[in-house]
């Protein structure tokens, strides 16, 4: 966390990407401490905080682009602008879908994730889609916050969701 924040933050314009290595870490841990082992589907939830963060934090670059510039921190909106920005948005939203519809057959998922990781992924894609079109037609006003909110928004229903589905076959075995 130290090189991360002392060093890679204020060194690069992917600092993002490096911590949401740092962000996703917790899956994995918490997986290997109640199992003892690990196995693909802590790995797949890994990756989708991983390819998420990206996309989730990029968006608040934009809106304070302005303060990362005078505090010296090169963040991507800073160094590259809200064009570069956006593509990088869209690339990583896609990513993340693609990566949470991994979970289905890995983990078993039922219908409820399913439906959640679809729609709430398709959400989030097309967000980050306004985004960039606004990005790159040369809106002034990209609403970069959308995507933000959008992204908070979706991850948390996947997670609710990833902790609910494997409940319902049991819930409509009792209810019988």
């Amino acid at each position: 966390m130290c090189v991360y924040t002392l060093w890679l933050k204020r060194r690069t314009p992917q600092n993002i990407v490096w911590g949401g290595s740092a962000g996703a870490m917790p899956v994995l841990i918490g997986w290997a401490g109640v199992t003892g082992s690990l196995a693909w589907a802590p790995v797949i939830l890994f990756m989708v905080i991983f390819l998420w963060t990206p996309p989730h934090y990029w968006p608040l670059s934009m809106k304070y682009r302005d303060d990362y510039d005078a505090a010296e921190v090169p963040m991507l909106a800073v160094v590259r602008g809200r064009t570069v920005v956006g593509l990088q948005v869209v690339l990583y939203a896609w990513a993340t879908l693609v990566c949470s519809l991994l979970l289905i057959p890995v983990a078993h998922m039922g219908p409820l994730y399913t439906v959640v990781a679809l729609a709430g992924g398709v959400w989030f894609v097309v967000e980050s889609h306004r985004l960039y079109s606004r990005a790159i037609r040369h809106v002034e006003q990209v609403q970069p916050m959308r995507v933000f909110h959008s992204s908070i928004t979706y991850l948390t229903l996947l997670f609710i969701a990833v902790g609910i589905d494997p409940l319902l076959p049991q819930v409509f075995t009792l209810s019988l």
